[in-house]
């Protein structure tokens, strides 16, 4: 998976705002290799809370970022980097 991630065109933003949710979360985000692009996430915690501005700032990095109801009272914070083009 790391290879991947190195090959991104989006490589140093995708590699900082995966270090900048480590620290703001204590744990590394989960990443998902999309067809077109890369999405990072990472659940919403009342400690994540606290550390709204800081997390927001880490989204913005993103080609989207948004923030998604889990349905069980939990939210999921996402961001995703685009390629621009499809990848198998």
């Amino acid at each position: 998976m790391r290879a991947a991630v190195d090959r991104h065109p989006h490589q140093a933003a995708i590699t900082y705002a995966t270090e900048q949710i480590t620290a703001l979360t204590g744990i590394p985000p989960r990443i998902t290799h999309e067809p077109d692009g890369i999405r990072i996430e990472t659940d919403v915690t009342d400690h994540l809370l606290h550390h709204w501005e800081q997390l927001l700032a880490v989204l913005e990095l993103g080609t989207s970022f948004g923030l998604t109801d889990t349905g069980v009272g939990g939210q999921v914070a996402w961001m995703r980097f685009d390629t621009g083009e499809v990848c198998p």
